[in-house]
């Protein structure tokens, strides 16, 4: 196959494509793609069912918004996943010397739907980057959206060697950490990590609906933290779960049987049971990867009192830097009644008791 983007070895060029990219889907995670690309200097072009989007992305510095030219050397399908399946088709029909992948977050259905129409998809290399938001829409799109991200590759039988590799350059130059697996691994991988999670917060996020007004009063950072990404777009969520349900259901099965456990264990009144169900929660959250793709750092909470002003978050960043602690996370939970909030920062277990005694010398009111 001969490829606008292909050198005398068959691979990507070095330096970036020869040709431009069209990005189709002009929505966050596809002018996010954009705006990556453009930081490193590709030629961009954007297209959406919605013209207003697309100009939209355009205008935020995810790439052109004009009609894009016969010599496309790499498509990006970021559609939803309804539509991934004939998107990438008509990519591949559209454009006979571009490399094609996609975004989407289930890889196993989009290549069974070109398989049965019958597309000739050597051309054609999924993707999948493991980074979003619960916002939706250009406007919440950002060229570092990938940056350190996994950016999962997922070639095919028939996939040709350069596509793989331009798909693993794009990844690479969006910022991300390319992982390489198959569509089935992939789609297991995604249901548990992601879709799953998104089922259990939109179960629990529900039961607030009909909560009275003085229970949501006493809402924390915790309730905010298992519920953050129920407020996902549903009919978005809707089409992912639904191309995913087979590793899906295998999952909420198992995590059924873990409620009737659960619920079994108080009905009997059987704390050493309930015991079992949390003990499993905690070596689950422990098998999480750290930063880098590392072991998971023993972390402390150290809790700092601030008031609710102009530059109170950056000096405490700034007096904690100089006692020479890393922030692993933050979180700030804000009282309503009062003109402070809570801000929750996660050190390592070995510098929490340091932190804590440096900000008091510093003149925060800080516990771990």
């Amino acid at each position: 196959m001969t490829s606008a983007l292909s050198d005398e070895a068959g691979t990507p060029q070095g330096s970036g494509l020869t040709g431009p990219v069209l990005v189709v889907g002009a929505g966050l995670i596809g002018a996010s793609v954009g705006m990556a690309l453009g930081r490193a200097g590709v030629k961009t072009y954007l297209v959406d069912t919605d013209a207003s989007i697309a100009h939209v992305a355009a205008s935020r510095g995810a790439g052109s918004d004009d009609p894009a030219p016969d010599d496309v050397a790499l498509v990006v399908v970021a559609t939803p996943p309804d539509q991934l399946g004939a998107e990438i088709g008509r990519a591949l029909s559209a454009y006979p010397d571009a490399v094609v992948t996609d975004v989407g977050s289930v890889k196993v259905r989009p290549l069974a739907d070109l398989i049965a129409g019958g597309v000739e998809a050597g051309r054609y290399v999924g993707g999948h980057p493991m980074a979003g938001s619960e916002k939706a829409g250009p406007m919440a799109s950002a060229p570092d959206l990938f940056d350190g991200r996994a950016w999962a590759v997922v070639p095919h039988e028939a996939s040709s060697a350069l596509a793989v590799a331009t798909v693993e350059w794009l990844a690479a130059t969006c910022g991300a950490v390319v992982t390489r697996m198959a569509a089935g691994e992939h789609d297991q991988a995604v249901a548990r990590i992601s879709h799953l999670p998104h089922l259990v917060a939109a179960l629990a996020a529900g039961q607030l609906g009909s909560a009275p007004a003085e229970h949501l009063a006493l809402s924390g950072q915790g309730l905010r933290d298992v519920t953050r990404i129920a407020g996902g777009d549903p009919a978005l969520w809707r089409q992912i779960v639904a191309a995913n349900a087979a590793p899906l259901t295998e999952l909420l099965l198992s995590v059924r049987d873990g409620i009737d456990e659960l619920v079994a264990s108080l009905e009997d009144g059987d704390t050493e049971r309930l015991e079992a169900v949390l003990i499993a929660g905690v070596a689950g959250t422990a098998a999480i990867p750290g930063k880098h793709g590392g072991p998971s750092l023993t972390l402390a909470e150290v809790t700092v009192a601030i008031p609710d002003e102009p530059g109170a978050l950056a000096r405490l960043f700034a007096d904690t830097g100089e006692a020479g602690v890393n922030i692993e996370d933050v979180r700030i939970d804000h009282d309503p009644a009062r003109a402070y909030g809570l801000v929750e920062l996660d050190v390592s277990a070995d510098s929490a008791d340091r932190l804590v005694d440096a900000l008091g010398t510093r003149g925060w009111s800080a516990h771990r």
